[in-house]
Protein backbone atom coordinates (compact mmCIF):
# COMPACT_ATOMS: atom_id res chain seq x y z
CA UNK A 1 0.00 0.00 0.00
CA UNK A 2 1.62 2.95 -0.93
CA UNK A 3 2.28 5.92 1.12
CA UNK A 4 0.07 8.22 -0.90
CA UNK A 5 -2.50 9.28 1.37
CA UNK A 6 -4.15 12.50 1.06
CA UNK A 7 -5.17 14.12 -2.34
CA UNK A 8 -7.34 17.52 -2.72
CA UNK A 9 -10.53 15.89 -0.86
CA UNK A 10 -8.61 15.21 2.23
CA UNK A 11 -6.47 18.41 2.21
CA UNK A 12 -9.62 20.11 2.33
CA UNK A 13 -11.15 18.30 5.69
CA UNK A 14 -7.64 18.85 7.31
CA UNK A 15 -7.73 22.66 6.41
CA UNK A 16 -11.68 22.68 7.73
CA UNK A 17 -10.23 20.91 11.09
CA UNK A 18 -8.18 23.68 12.05
CA UNK A 19 -9.15 26.79 10.46
CA UNK A 20 -9.03 29.93 12.89
CA UNK A 21 -7.83 27.38 15.72
CA UNK A 22 -4.24 26.95 15.43
CA UNK A 23 -2.00 28.78 17.47
CA UNK A 24 0.72 31.19 15.33
CA UNK A 25 3.31 28.85 13.90
CA UNK A 26 5.92 31.14 12.93
CA UNK A 27 9.88 32.11 14.47
CA UNK A 28 11.20 30.16 16.96
CA UNK A 29 13.05 33.67 17.60
CA UNK A 30 11.39 35.94 20.89
CA UNK A 31 11.81 36.61 24.41
CA UNK A 32 14.48 36.32 26.68
CA UNK A 33 15.21 32.99 28.62
CA UNK A 34 14.90 29.46 27.03
CA UNK A 35 12.57 28.12 24.45
CA UNK A 36 10.11 26.13 26.64
CA UNK A 37 8.27 22.82 24.57
CA UNK A 38 5.26 20.79 25.36
CA UNK A 39 5.83 17.22 24.41
CA UNK A 40 3.02 14.21 25.30
CA UNK A 41 4.28 10.87 24.93
CA UNK A 42 3.51 7.59 27.04
CA UNK A 43 5.73 5.06 28.36
CA UNK A 44 9.22 4.50 30.94
CA UNK A 45 11.37 5.38 27.43
CA UNK A 46 9.93 8.91 27.74
CA UNK A 47 11.35 10.46 31.03
CA UNK A 48 15.02 9.52 30.64
CA UNK A 49 14.93 10.83 27.24
CA UNK A 50 13.23 14.00 27.86
CA UNK A 51 15.80 13.96 30.90
CA UNK A 52 18.71 13.97 28.71
CA UNK A 53 17.80 16.33 26.38
CA UNK A 54 16.78 18.79 28.69
CA UNK A 55 20.68 18.32 30.39
CA UNK A 56 22.40 18.93 27.23
CA UNK A 57 20.02 21.39 25.36
CA UNK A 58 19.79 24.57 28.12
CA UNK A 59 18.56 26.93 24.94
CA UNK A 60 15.53 24.67 24.30
CA UNK A 61 13.39 23.00 27.95
CA UNK A 62 11.01 20.42 27.21
CA UNK A 63 8.15 19.49 29.48
CA UNK A 64 6.63 16.08 29.61
CA UNK A 65 3.22 15.20 29.76
CA UNK A 66 1.98 11.09 30.23
CA UNK A 67 -1.16 11.48 28.24
CA UNK A 68 -1.64 8.13 27.27
CA UNK A 69 -0.97 6.12 24.41
CA UNK A 70 -3.09 4.30 21.59
CA UNK A 71 -6.58 5.88 20.28
CA UNK A 72 -6.92 8.33 24.08
CA UNK A 73 -3.78 10.02 23.21
CA UNK A 74 -4.95 10.70 19.81
CA UNK A 75 -8.24 11.51 20.81
CA UNK A 76 -6.82 14.26 23.17
CA UNK A 77 -4.45 15.60 20.61
CA UNK A 78 -7.53 16.12 18.01
CA UNK A 79 -9.61 17.84 20.67
CA UNK A 80 -6.40 20.04 21.82
CA UNK A 81 -5.38 20.57 18.37
CA UNK A 82 -8.85 22.07 17.22
CA UNK A 83 -8.29 24.80 20.64
CA UNK A 84 -5.00 25.81 19.27
CA UNK A 85 -3.53 23.82 22.47
CA UNK A 86 -1.91 20.65 21.47
CA UNK A 87 1.37 20.32 22.93
CA UNK A 88 4.94 21.07 20.97
CA UNK A 89 5.82 17.60 19.79
CA UNK A 90 3.48 14.31 20.92
CA UNK A 91 4.41 10.50 20.23
CA UNK A 92 2.16 9.17 17.78
CA UNK A 93 1.61 5.63 16.78
CA UNK A 94 1.94 5.11 13.18
CA UNK A 95 -1.41 3.45 12.38
CA UNK A 96 -3.00 6.67 13.92
CA UNK A 97 -0.58 9.23 12.10
CA UNK A 98 -2.72 9.59 9.15
CA UNK A 99 -5.85 10.61 11.13
CA UNK A 100 -3.56 12.87 13.08
CA UNK A 101 -2.78 14.65 9.60
CA UNK A 102 -6.34 14.60 8.19
CA UNK A 103 -7.27 16.14 11.67
CA UNK A 104 -4.56 18.61 11.09
CA UNK A 105 -2.97 17.90 14.34
CA UNK A 106 0.69 16.73 12.80
CA UNK A 107 2.47 19.63 10.03
CA UNK A 108 4.42 19.08 7.65
CA UNK A 109 8.67 19.29 8.76
CA UNK A 110 10.02 18.28 5.60
CA UNK A 111 12.71 20.95 5.45
CA UNK A 112 13.64 20.45 9.04
CA UNK A 113 14.54 16.85 9.12
CA UNK A 114 14.62 16.03 5.22
CA UNK A 115 18.34 15.14 5.85
CA UNK A 116 17.67 12.04 8.01
CA UNK A 117 15.97 9.98 6.20
CA UNK A 118 19.22 7.93 5.38
CA UNK A 119 18.91 7.29 9.02
CA UNK A 120 16.48 4.68 8.69
CA UNK A 121 15.04 1.73 6.83
CA UNK A 122 12.69 2.83 3.83
CA UNK A 123 9.68 0.79 5.73
CA UNK A 124 10.44 2.87 9.04
CA UNK A 125 10.67 6.23 7.50
CA UNK A 126 7.81 5.27 5.20
CA UNK A 127 5.73 5.04 8.09
CA UNK A 128 5.84 9.18 8.98
CA UNK A 129 6.20 10.25 4.85
CA UNK A 130 3.01 10.76 2.99
CA UNK A 131 2.91 11.88 -0.19
CA UNK A 132 6.93 12.95 -0.14
CA UNK A 133 6.05 14.75 2.93
CA UNK A 134 7.31 14.08 6.52
CA UNK A 135 4.83 14.52 9.13
CA UNK A 136 6.82 12.75 11.76
CA UNK A 137 10.13 11.36 13.13
CA UNK A 138 10.15 7.54 13.90
CA UNK A 139 11.40 6.64 17.80
CA UNK A 140 10.51 2.90 17.75
CA UNK A 141 9.63 0.22 15.70
CA UNK A 142 7.52 -2.50 16.39
CA UNK A 143 7.82 -5.28 13.60
CA UNK A 144 5.89 -8.60 14.76
CA UNK A 145 7.81 -11.60 16.48
CA UNK A 146 6.91 -14.82 18.40
CA UNK A 147 7.99 -14.43 22.24
CA UNK A 148 7.81 -17.96 23.26
CA UNK A 149 8.38 -20.14 26.83
CA UNK A 150 11.20 -21.42 25.83
CA UNK A 151 11.46 -24.02 28.80
CA UNK A 152 7.82 -25.12 28.69
CA UNK A 153 7.75 -26.12 25.26
CA UNK A 154 11.34 -27.72 26.10
CA UNK A 155 9.69 -29.25 28.51
CA UNK A 156 6.83 -30.85 26.35
CA UNK A 157 9.07 -31.78 23.83
CA UNK A 158 7.97 -29.29 21.22
CA UNK A 159 9.80 -27.32 18.61
CA UNK A 160 9.30 -23.61 18.04
CA UNK A 161 6.84 -23.44 15.00
CA UNK A 162 8.34 -21.66 11.90
CA UNK A 163 5.23 -22.06 10.00
CA UNK A 164 1.54 -21.09 11.01
CA UNK A 165 0.43 -24.59 9.93
CA UNK A 166 3.28 -26.04 12.17
CA UNK A 167 2.00 -23.26 15.08
CA UNK A 168 -1.37 -24.76 14.74
CA UNK A 169 0.03 -28.77 15.01
CA UNK A 170 2.30 -27.15 17.74
CA UNK A 171 -0.97 -25.79 19.86
CA UNK A 172 -2.79 -29.19 19.34
CA UNK A 173 0.54 -31.01 20.53
CA UNK A 174 0.33 -28.02 23.53
CA UNK A 175 -3.18 -29.04 24.51
CA UNK A 176 -2.54 -32.68 24.73
CA UNK A 177 0.56 -32.61 26.78
CA UNK A 178 -0.78 -30.40 29.30
CA UNK A 179 -4.78 -29.74 29.37
CA UNK A 180 -3.94 -27.16 31.07
CA UNK A 181 -1.99 -25.41 29.11
CA UNK A 182 -2.23 -23.20 25.75
CA UNK A 183 0.12 -22.34 23.01
CA UNK A 184 -1.58 -18.39 23.08
CA UNK A 185 -4.19 -15.77 23.29
CA UNK A 186 -6.54 -14.63 20.45
CA UNK A 187 -7.48 -11.53 21.89
CA UNK A 188 -10.28 -10.37 20.37
CA UNK A 189 -9.88 -6.61 21.16
CA UNK A 190 -6.28 -6.46 19.50
CA UNK A 191 -6.90 -4.41 16.49
CA UNK A 192 -3.09 -4.03 15.89
CA UNK A 193 -2.32 -7.55 16.49
CA UNK A 194 -4.45 -8.66 13.80
CA UNK A 195 -3.79 -5.91 11.47
CA UNK A 196 -0.73 -7.20 11.90
CA UNK A 197 -1.28 -11.08 10.86
CA UNK A 198 -3.62 -10.37 7.79
CA UNK A 199 -0.77 -7.27 6.58
CA UNK A 200 1.65 -10.78 6.96
CA UNK A 201 -0.63 -12.40 5.00
CA UNK A 202 -1.11 -9.83 2.25
CA UNK A 203 -4.23 -7.37 3.19
CA UNK A 204 -4.73 -4.01 2.44
CA UNK A 205 -7.80 -2.43 4.82
CA UNK A 206 -6.82 1.07 3.09
CA UNK A 207 -6.22 1.88 -0.91
CA UNK A 208 -6.21 5.38 -2.24
CA UNK A 209 -6.15 6.34 -5.81
CA UNK A 210 -6.09 10.31 -6.55
CA UNK A 211 -9.07 11.39 -4.30
CA UNK A 212 -10.98 8.30 -3.84
CA UNK A 213 -10.36 5.67 -1.31
CA UNK A 214 -11.24 2.08 -1.18
CA UNK A 215 -11.76 0.15 2.12
CA UNK A 216 -11.41 -3.94 2.04
CA UNK A 217 -11.43 -5.42 5.61
CA UNK A 218 -12.96 -8.91 4.76
CA UNK A 219 -10.75 -9.53 1.52
CA UNK A 220 -9.27 -13.35 1.02
CA UNK A 221 -6.13 -12.87 2.75
CA UNK A 222 -7.89 -11.01 5.93
CA UNK A 223 -10.54 -13.71 5.89
CA UNK A 224 -7.86 -16.95 5.67
CA UNK A 225 -6.27 -15.25 8.47
CA UNK A 226 -9.61 -15.38 10.59
CA UNK A 227 -10.72 -18.66 9.43
CA UNK A 228 -7.15 -19.71 10.44
CA UNK A 229 -7.80 -18.26 14.52
CA UNK A 230 -11.83 -19.66 14.16
CA UNK A 231 -10.19 -23.17 13.65
CA UNK A 232 -7.36 -22.99 16.57
CA UNK A 233 -10.93 -21.35 18.66
CA UNK A 234 -13.14 -24.03 17.81
CA UNK A 235 -11.11 -26.90 18.51
CA UNK A 236 -9.54 -24.89 21.34
CA UNK A 237 -6.22 -24.91 21.42
CA UNK A 238 -6.16 -21.30 21.90
CA UNK A 239 -7.50 -18.80 24.74
CA UNK A 240 -9.87 -16.56 23.48
CA UNK A 241 -9.76 -13.89 26.00
CA UNK A 242 -8.54 -10.26 26.72
CA UNK A 243 -4.62 -9.59 27.27
CA UNK A 244 -2.87 -8.47 30.20
CA UNK A 245 -5.87 -9.35 33.17
CA UNK A 246 -4.90 -10.76 35.92
CA UNK A 247 -6.23 -13.91 35.32
CA UNK A 248 -3.97 -13.73 32.27
CA UNK A 249 -0.94 -12.39 33.91
CA UNK A 250 -2.23 -15.56 36.47
CA UNK A 251 -1.75 -18.41 33.76
CA UNK A 252 0.82 -16.63 32.07
CA UNK A 253 3.32 -16.88 35.48
CA UNK A 254 1.74 -20.15 36.21
CA UNK A 255 3.63 -21.58 32.90
CA UNK A 256 0.12 -21.92 30.83
CA UNK A 257 0.48 -19.65 28.04
CA UNK A 258 3.44 -20.34 26.26
CA UNK A 259 3.72 -17.58 23.34
CA UNK A 260 2.56 -14.32 22.66
CA UNK A 261 2.71 -13.15 18.80
CA UNK A 262 3.12 -9.24 18.62
CA UNK A 263 5.68 -6.66 18.46
CA UNK A 264 9.00 -6.98 19.86
CA UNK A 265 7.90 -4.95 22.91
CA UNK A 266 6.51 -8.09 24.15
CA UNK A 267 9.36 -9.18 26.29
CA UNK A 268 9.33 -5.65 28.10
CA UNK A 269 5.37 -6.37 28.96
CA UNK A 270 5.83 -9.83 30.15
CA UNK A 271 9.09 -9.07 32.31
CA UNK A 272 6.35 -6.06 33.92
CA UNK A 273 3.67 -8.76 34.74
CA UNK A 274 5.93 -12.28 34.84
CA UNK A 275 9.23 -11.11 36.08
CA UNK A 276 10.41 -14.21 37.94
CA UNK A 277 9.98 -16.00 34.62
CA UNK A 278 13.57 -13.93 33.51
CA UNK A 279 15.69 -17.08 31.74
CA UNK A 280 12.52 -18.98 30.66
CA UNK A 281 11.67 -16.98 27.97
CA UNK A 282 13.03 -16.88 24.19
CA UNK A 283 12.35 -14.80 20.80
CA UNK A 284 11.82 -15.78 17.93
CA UNK A 285 10.89 -15.05 13.92
CA UNK A 286 7.30 -15.22 13.80
CA UNK A 287 5.36 -17.42 12.09
CA UNK A 288 4.93 -17.47 8.18
CA UNK A 289 1.74 -17.92 6.46
CA UNK A 290 4.01 -18.84 3.07
CA UNK A 291 7.12 -20.95 4.24
CA UNK A 292 10.07 -19.17 2.91
CA UNK A 293 8.72 -15.51 3.09
CA UNK A 294 10.04 -14.08 6.41
CA UNK A 295 8.55 -10.62 5.78
CA UNK A 296 6.47 -9.30 8.90
CA UNK A 297 3.97 -6.26 9.47
CA UNK A 298 4.18 -3.48 12.36
CA UNK A 299 2.21 -4.03 15.18
CA UNK A 300 3.15 -0.74 17.57
CA UNK A 301 5.61 2.05 16.78
CA UNK A 302 5.41 5.31 16.64
CA UNK A 303 6.59 8.74 15.72
CA UNK A 304 7.37 12.03 17.51
CA UNK A 305 5.14 14.58 15.79
CA UNK A 306 4.92 18.76 15.83
CA UNK A 307 1.94 19.94 15.94
CA UNK A 308 0.09 22.43 14.26
CA UNK A 309 -0.24 24.29 17.69
CA UNK A 310 3.27 24.67 18.19
CA UNK A 311 4.46 28.46 18.07
CA UNK A 312 8.30 27.00 17.97
CA UNK A 313 7.97 24.64 15.35
CA UNK A 314 11.88 24.59 13.94
CA UNK A 315 12.46 23.92 17.76
CA UNK A 316 10.18 21.19 17.99
CA UNK A 317 11.48 19.36 14.95
CA UNK A 318 14.63 19.60 16.58
CA UNK A 319 13.74 17.83 19.70
CA UNK A 320 11.50 15.14 17.72
CA UNK A 321 15.11 14.51 15.81
CA UNK A 322 17.26 13.95 18.35
CA UNK A 323 15.00 11.62 20.30
CA UNK A 324 14.41 10.01 17.25
CA UNK A 325 17.81 9.48 15.08
CA UNK A 326 20.22 10.59 18.02
CA UNK A 327 23.05 7.75 19.22
CA UNK A 328 22.43 9.15 22.73
CA UNK A 329 18.67 8.40 22.44
CA UNK A 330 19.38 5.08 21.13
CA UNK A 331 20.58 4.19 24.51
CA UNK A 332 18.44 5.03 26.20
CA UNK A 333 16.04 3.52 24.66
CA UNK A 334 17.86 0.16 24.44
CA UNK A 335 18.47 0.70 27.92
CA UNK A 336 14.81 0.91 28.80
CA UNK A 337 13.51 -1.73 26.63
CA UNK A 338 12.65 0.02 23.55
CA UNK A 339 13.43 -0.73 19.97
CA UNK A 340 15.08 1.88 18.54
CA UNK A 341 13.95 2.95 15.05
CA UNK A 342 16.79 4.80 13.14
CA UNK A 343 19.50 2.06 11.77
CA UNK A 344 22.48 3.55 14.62
CA UNK A 345 19.93 2.47 16.95
CA UNK A 346 19.76 -0.86 15.72
CA UNK A 347 23.13 -1.11 15.52
CA UNK A 348 24.09 -0.31 19.04
CA UNK A 349 21.56 -3.08 20.44
CA UNK A 350 24.23 -5.53 19.07
CA UNK A 351 26.73 -4.79 21.32
CA UNK A 352 23.89 -4.75 24.09
CA UNK A 353 22.92 -7.25 26.47
CA UNK A 354 19.42 -8.96 26.15
CA UNK A 355 16.14 -8.28 27.35
CA UNK A 356 15.82 -8.80 30.80
CA UNK A 357 12.87 -11.42 30.46
CA UNK A 358 15.51 -13.78 28.42
CA UNK A 359 19.08 -13.20 29.62
CA UNK A 360 20.14 -16.17 27.91
CA UNK A 361 19.50 -15.46 24.68
CA UNK A 362 22.64 -14.26 23.79
CA UNK A 363 21.66 -13.68 20.25
CA UNK A 364 18.29 -11.76 20.49
CA UNK A 365 19.43 -8.45 19.09
CA UNK A 366 20.95 -10.58 16.07
CA UNK A 367 17.74 -11.94 15.59
CA UNK A 368 15.44 -8.76 15.87
CA UNK A 369 17.98 -6.83 13.72
CA UNK A 370 16.76 -9.92 10.88
CA UNK A 371 12.88 -9.21 11.76
CA UNK A 372 13.87 -5.37 11.06
CA UNK A 373 15.02 -5.55 7.80
CA UNK A 374 12.13 -7.84 6.60
CA UNK A 375 9.39 -5.61 7.90
CA UNK A 376 7.05 -5.01 4.94
CA UNK A 377 7.76 -1.84 3.24
CA UNK A 378 5.00 0.97 2.12
CA UNK A 379 1.77 -0.35 4.50
CA UNK A 380 -0.31 2.25 5.02
CA UNK A 381 -2.90 3.03 7.37
CA UNK A 382 -6.50 5.01 6.49
CA UNK A 383 -7.56 8.30 7.73
CA UNK A 384 -9.97 6.66 10.41
CA UNK A 385 -8.28 3.56 12.35
CA UNK A 386 -9.56 4.87 15.60
CA UNK A 387 -13.37 4.19 14.12
CA UNK A 388 -11.69 1.26 12.46
CA UNK A 389 -10.31 -0.27 15.90
CA UNK A 390 -13.83 0.22 18.18
CA UNK A 391 -15.38 -1.00 15.36
CA UNK A 392 -13.13 -3.67 14.82
CA UNK A 393 -13.08 -4.55 18.86
CA UNK A 394 -17.15 -4.48 19.45
CA UNK A 395 -17.57 -6.69 16.15
CA UNK A 396 -14.65 -9.18 17.25
CA UNK A 397 -15.42 -8.87 21.23
CA UNK A 398 -19.45 -9.72 20.29
CA UNK A 399 -18.02 -13.27 17.75
CA UNK A 400 -16.19 -15.11 20.59
CA UNK A 401 -19.30 -14.55 23.12
CA UNK A 402 -21.61 -15.38 20.60
CA UNK A 403 -19.79 -18.03 19.04
CA UNK A 404 -20.52 -16.33 15.83
CA UNK A 405 -18.21 -16.86 12.68
CA UNK A 406 -14.84 -14.14 13.09
CA UNK A 407 -15.09 -13.72 9.19
CA UNK A 408 -17.95 -11.45 9.96
CA UNK A 409 -16.71 -9.38 12.22
CA UNK A 410 -14.33 -8.37 9.48
CA UNK A 411 -16.94 -7.30 7.96
CA UNK A 412 -19.51 -5.35 10.16
CA UNK A 413 -16.15 -3.11 10.97
CA UNK A 414 -15.84 -2.86 7.22
CA UNK A 415 -19.57 -1.08 7.20
CA UNK A 416 -18.33 1.22 10.24
CA UNK A 417 -15.65 2.14 8.31
CA UNK A 418 -17.33 2.44 5.09
CA UNK A 419 -19.52 4.93 6.57
CA UNK A 420 -18.09 6.75 8.83
CA UNK A 421 -15.50 7.95 5.92
CA UNK A 422 -18.74 9.02 3.72
CA UNK A 423 -20.14 10.61 6.42
CA UNK A 424 -16.50 12.26 6.49
CA UNK A 425 -16.78 13.69 2.83
CA UNK A 426 -14.20 11.16 1.74
CA UNK A 427 -14.49 9.32 -1.94
CA UNK A 428 -15.14 5.87 -1.19
CA UNK A 429 -15.62 2.76 -2.47
CA UNK A 430 -15.46 -0.89 -1.75
CA UNK A 431 -13.30 -3.80 -3.16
Amino acid sequence: MKRRLFASATVAIAALAVSGCAADTGSDAGGDGPVTLEYWAWGTTQKPLVDAWNEAHPDIQVKHTDAGGGTDSSAKLVTAARAGSAPDVALVEYNTLPAMIVAGVATDITEHVSDLEDQFAPGVWSQATFDGASYGIPQDAGPQALTYNQARLEELGIAVPTTWAEFADAAAAVRAADPDAYITTFAPAEFGGFAAFAQQAGAEWWMVDGDTWTVDFDDPDSVAVADYWQDLIDRDLVLAEPLLTPEWNASLNEGNILSWPAGLWAAGVINGVAAEMAGQWAMAPLPQWNEGDPAVAFQGGSAAIVSSSSKHPEAAAEFAAWIGASEESAKIQIREGQYPASLRGQELTLDSDPPTLMPQQEDYWEIAAQIAAETIPDLSWGPNVNVASSAFQDAMSAAVTNGTPLREALTETEDVVFSDMETSGFTVTRK
